[in-house]
């Protein structure tokens, strides 16, 4: 298996997210690839050298296989319960089209899988939330990938369209604990940048690190803070 520090290209899912659209944009900047390849619902309102967008059918993910030729894998579908409305739709998105696309990936010869999962996952939890996330890790470990990368930050701060001002006020609030939150037992738990979840996420599929590795939210905090050179190039 030929593994390519150059000239790569990235394959990038849930880019409209919080997490996914800090991505797309580091992505496009990283001098390591040479081709973004962006697969959503509907186009996104950015661009940049090398981007490539693709409006797909989530529910036909291997209609699009052939699209999906690329060494990096960027997985950041998710939604809420609030936005999703069920426990059906929300189990669609976080389980069925996210490992659905990293299927189809893997299966198209992606070699290194970055995932987006969340503190507390746990397929065994009484939780609906943690349990989806926890199925999705065990299901995603399953996949014929040389590297699989898995991060579980918990509350991610970063802008959101529908935020609403109270939900502002905490994330101010927040922001300015999160740096207390430190140690083994409950730096797992410390709130974290989405900004910073991307640049950990590019920083770790540059270090091509085989095997199965989870990120909580203290070390991708560290990873993002320390790994600005290779992010920058």
């Amino acid at each position: 298996m030929e593994i390519s520090r150059h000239q790569k290209t990235a394959l990038v899912f849930g880019g409209s997210g919080l997490v996914g659209g800090f991505v797309l944009r580091q992505l496009i900047a990283h001098p390591a690839y040479k081709r973004v390849v962006s697969f959503g619902r509907r186009k996104l309102d950015i661009e940049g050298e090398g981007l490539v967008q693709h409006v797909i059918d989530f529910d036909k993910a291997t209609d699009y296989q052939h699209l999906m030729e690329g060494q990096d894998v960027f997985s950041c579908l998710g939604t809420t319960m609030a936005k999703a409305g069920s426990k059906e739709a929300f189990y669609k998105v976080d389980f069925t089209y996210a490992y659905e696309t990293a299927k189809a990936a893997a299966a198209a010869g992606a070699n290194q899988l970055m995932l987006v999962s969340s503190v507390g996952a746990d397929r065994d939890s009484l939780f609906f939330y943690s349990r989806v996330k926890g199925e999705l890790e065990a299901a995603i470990r399953e996949l014929p990938l040389w590297s699989i990368h898995i991060f579980e930050p918990s509350l991610l701060l970063g802008p959101r369209q529908e935020q609403r001002l109270a939900e502002q006020l905490a994330v101010r609030l927040t922001r300015g604990v999160a740096p207390f939150i430190r140690g083994k037992v409950v730096g797992k738990y410390r709130p974290v940048e989405a900004e910073d979840v991307a640049k950990a996420m590019i920083a770790v599929a540059q270090g091509l690190q085989p095997g199965q590795i989870v990120y909580d939210s203290e070390r991708i905090y560290e990873i993002a803070n320390a790994g600005r050179g290779l992010i920058e190039g």
